[in-house]
């Protein structure tokens, strides 16, 4: 019973991650009268607080204190910062711009970005059924280009900016938490700055007039921390091929919360694009599965 526990805790922990970035939309559709590189900044700033005040109590600063000493390391974690903020700077503005739908199409497409950048970077090699999904979602994001008459370039660039993210922190010999920590505080004087010049151009959104507006401007440090440090632990507690299939849940929840809740358009023919995208998820997720249920078998023969 008890290598269980870890396993079903890392589960809940995993999905209630997801959730978090699913609903994700709630929480910032409020903020649709504060420039989306203003709460960027906010959340920047109050993200690296919450982080490090989290670290000093575990006491791994001593982490952080390693990373920022390796030049190299800081330079790579530069380059991720920069992505991440540019991610969230697309996913803030499409949320509050009406484009909850897009965004749910780019964290829909990532994981197949993600195998993509696998094969031409990492030199990986795809077997029929991996390469049967990466065909089914070109064909969708064609057909959806086609539809709309321009690139998805939102979906495009939060599936392209994720993905990159991804690879360079797969590849970067830092945990995630020191590294988040690492990648905020590198950030972090942009960040203050920006909103420092936006005080004294009168045109800040952190002011007494407006509480509830500043509270989620302050929250919004915590909600990015939670659901990282709730991933984090499911991701050491889980199988990949688990975790694989759990990260649906978040476009998933996305996309009911722009149809349902904000009421965007998802018109037949949009759906038929997005059925493409699901058809080629459910491919490459049931080869993941099966691929992670065979390999104890094959080790033991």
């Amino acid at each position: 019973m008890t290598p269980a526990r870890p396993a079903t805790r890392g589960l809940a922990a995993a999905t209630a991650a997801f959730s978090i970035w699913g609903l994700f939309p709630v929480y910032l559709h409020p903020l649709s009268g504060v420039p989306a590189l203003q709460v960027i900044a906010h959340r920047v700033t109050w993200a690296c607080l919450f982080i490090f005040g989290w670290l000093l109590l575990r006491g791994e600063l001593a982490r952080v204190s390693a990373a920022l000493t390796n030049a190299r390391l800081v330079a790579r974690l530069t380059l991720t910062a920069l992505l991440i903020s540019a991610n969230w700077l697309v996913y803030v503005w499409s949320v509050t711009h009406a484009h909850i739908v897009d965004t749910s199409l780019g964290y829909y497409i990532n994981p197949l970005v993600n195998v993509v950048l696998g094969v031409f970077v990492l030199h990986e090699r795809l077997n029929r059924a991996q390469w049967t999904a990466v065909a089914l979602a070109a064909i969708g994001v064609a057909y959806l280009t086609v539809l709309a008459g321009r690139p998805p370039w939102i979906a495009g660039a939060l599936a392209v900016s994720f993905s990159l993210y991804g690879l360079q922190r797969k590849v970067i010999s830092v945990d995630a938490l020191p590294g988040l920590a690492t990648e905020t505080l590198l950030l972090l004087p942009l960040a203050v700055g920006y909103l420092a010049w936006c005080q004294a151009a009168g045109g800040a959104a952190l002011t007494l007039e407006r509480p509830g507006i500043a509270a989620l401007l302050i929250g919004s440090g915590l909600v990015t921390a939670i659901p990282l440090f709730l991933f984090a632990y499911g991701a050491r507690a889980l199988p990949y091929s688990t975790l694989g299939v759990l990260q649906y849940i978040a476009p998933s929840l996305q996309l009911l919360c722009g149809v349902l809740l904000y009421h965007e358009s998802f018109r037949p023919a949009l759906a038929a694009g997005f059925a493409m995208i699901w058809v080629a998820l459910l491919t490459y997720a049931a080869d993941g599965l099966w691929r992670a249920r065979n390999a104890p078998r094959a080790l033991r023969v």
